[in-house]
This record gives C-alpha cells, sequence and structure tokens, in this order.
C-alpha cells in the first residue's frame, strides 16, 4: 500500500504521518473554543504514511502499520513540507506513536 506522495523518506527510527482533524459531530452538548484548544494541545491524530527501516526493530511487533490511525504526542518530532505535493507532515520517532486508533462502527 502507497500512501505516502510527499517526496519525503523516513530515515531510521523516524515514522512519516499526515496530522489531521477528527471530525465533530454536533450534538446537544457544545465544546467551548478554550476546551477544544486544551484539548488539541494535549494529542494529535495522524495517519501513518511511511516508516522507517530501523522502527520497531526491538520490539516484538511493530506499533503500527501504513494506512494505521495513530495518536502521537502534539509536539513529538518536526513539521515538514513534502516537496512532491507541498502539504504538511510530521516526522517523529517510532516510539512517540502511542495508541492506534480504532474505526468507529
Amino acid at each position: 500500500m502507497q500512501l505516502n506522495k510527499s517526496g519525503l523518506r523516513p530515515l531510521g527510527r523516524a515514522v512519516l504521518v499526515k496530522p489531521y482533524e477528527p471530525e465533530v459531530k454536533e450534538g446537544l452538548i457544545k465544546l467551548p473554543d478554550q476546551v477544544k484548544e486544551r484539548m488539541s494541545m494535549i494529542e494529535q491524530r495522524a495517519v501513518v504514511l511511511d516508516v522507517g527501516p530501523e522502527a520497531w526493530v526491538k520490539e516484538a511487533k511493530p506499533r503500527a502499520s501504513i494506512g494505521d490511525h495513530v495518536l502521537i504526542s502534539r509536539y513529538a518530532g518536526i513539521m515538514a513540507v513534502g516537496p512532491l505535493d507541498g502539504q504538511q507532515y510530521r516526522l517523529c520517532n517510532d516510539n512517540d506513536l502511542f495508541c492506534q486508533i480504532e474505526e468507529a462502527v
């Protein structure tokens, strides 16, 4: 599966992810902007696009695969612009991926 069309190739333990904002469904309770901002400073959702060759080599199995939705620290890694498509991406260490996000059914 080839999701990486950015022109960026992670090296070593690096993982290339594309941050995204989760879709917010309208409900009875409306969160104030201050609460939304505080939540966005804590976590960052992203899609794994590419994985460096040394990521998770000391672990029994990889934490994530290409195409997985994951949760990373808000300030993990560095932001980079893809030279082929001009979009913003993030390169973070393999240990900065904390969990996979399961799709709601």
